[in-house]
């Protein structure tokens, strides 16, 4: 790792295998930590949870596929069920990347919607789309408990082992977070709570790659046809505000890399038209041809390895680092995911 940040002149004075340095030992990476992960704690992303969105192609002809994961239930359904919905409708089909703030978020969309330079008819939205209440950007502990003791259920069933407790040390990041009493994980997902009493909710958070929902003013909370991901800093004051519905789980580089909107908040002006990158199609990833379906996997948060990627994320004490850092903020740790044929 430190070798590629070393000078040119460091570089070419240590280039002689006489005063070659290797380098130091010491407790393994993050990404070590993943590689070493055993192949039953990574877990496979059903193919009704994901979106394939294809943009055109780039200047150069190259082709760009982005592929999202869907968030899990209890969180978000009701815009998860509409988003399914526009997808099967093809209604996501010729629209466009409407608004890229720098260091905020790529929102795309219907031009003519909510758009400051629309200048034609909206798309008419399919029938039967869910209206979900503000009270829907979080879920309650009782809709949490049923999910949980569902799941423990389902995979009893499939003779699965529950996963063992997470070991210590455990970093002391969940209860240092500045917008919450308490972050964790779940299911794969970066998730806070307002605290550890009877009435307590928990909420998806906004790192970077999450994807949200698109919203006027309230109470309006939207439908799912227009959608945004995270590019920058993770913008915590949104959560709880919009509903957050998943997260970018590849071809991430061809969203946070589109020409900025100099626009208001980052849209595009009337004289910016050739900058829109048309969106070609999105499909529900298990209404593809099998041979075309994208196959993705993420590390189970509740494993061994997790736990001891987050300790090292939060702790950095290979080679390169010097003072590890006493923690991590949530938005720091992303869970690693991969192709299931790289196991």
């Amino acid at each position: 790792m430190s070798k590629h940040l070393i000078s040119l002149a460091a570089a070419l004075a240590l280039a002689s295998p006489t005063f070659a340095q290797d380098e130091p030992q010491g407790a393994p990476s993050p990404n070590e930590i993943v590689e070493a992960a055993s192949a039953d704690e990574w877990i496979t992303i059903p193919a009704e949870d994901l979106l394939v969105m294809t943009l055109a192609p780039d200047a150069q002809g190259n082709k760009r596929k982005v592929v999202i994961q869907l968030m899990s239930e209890p969180i978000s359904q009701g815009w998860v069920e509409n988003i399914r919905t526009l997808a099967r409708a093809k209604w996501y089909d010729d629209i466009s990347v409407n608004r890229v703030q720098d260091n905020y978020v790529v929102q795309w969309g219907d031009p003519n919607y909510d758009n400051p330079e629309a200048d034609g008819e909206e798309k008419t939205l399919p029938e039967g789309l869910r209206v979900m209440g503000e009270d829907e950007y979080t879920s309650s502990l009782a809709e949490w408990q049923a999910e949980n003791a569902r799941r423990d259920l389902e995979r009893q069933d499939e003779g699965v082992l529950l996963a063992p407790s997470k070991p210590e040390p455990y970093p002391d990041w969940h209860s240092r977070d500045a917008y919450a009493s308490w972050v964790d994980f779940y299911s794969g997902w970066p998730v806070a709570t307002s605290g550890f009493s009877w009435d307590q909710v928990w909420w998806p958070l906004h790192c970077y790659g999450m994807v949200g929902v698109g919203r006027k003013y309230s109470p309006d909370t939207g439908s799912g046809a227009e959608l945004y991901t995270v590019i920058g800093q993770a913008p915590r004051h949104l959560d709880r505000n919009i509903a957050l519905v998943g997260r970018i789980v590849s071809g991430m580089e061809h969203l946070s890399s589109l020409p900025r909107g100099t626009g208001a908040l980052g849209f595009y002006t009337e004289d910016e038209f050739d900058k829109r990158t048309p969106i070609l199609t999105v499909r529900v990833a298990s209404d593809l041809p099998e041979a075309d379906q994208p196959n993705f996997q993420y590390l189970d948060t509740e494993s061994e390895s997790f736990a001891r990627y987050a300790e090292a994320r939060a702790n950095r004490r290979d080679p390169f680092f010097i003072v590890p850092a006493g923690g991590a903020d949530v938005c720091n740790i992303p869970v690693p995911t991969r192709t299931a044929a790289s196991g």
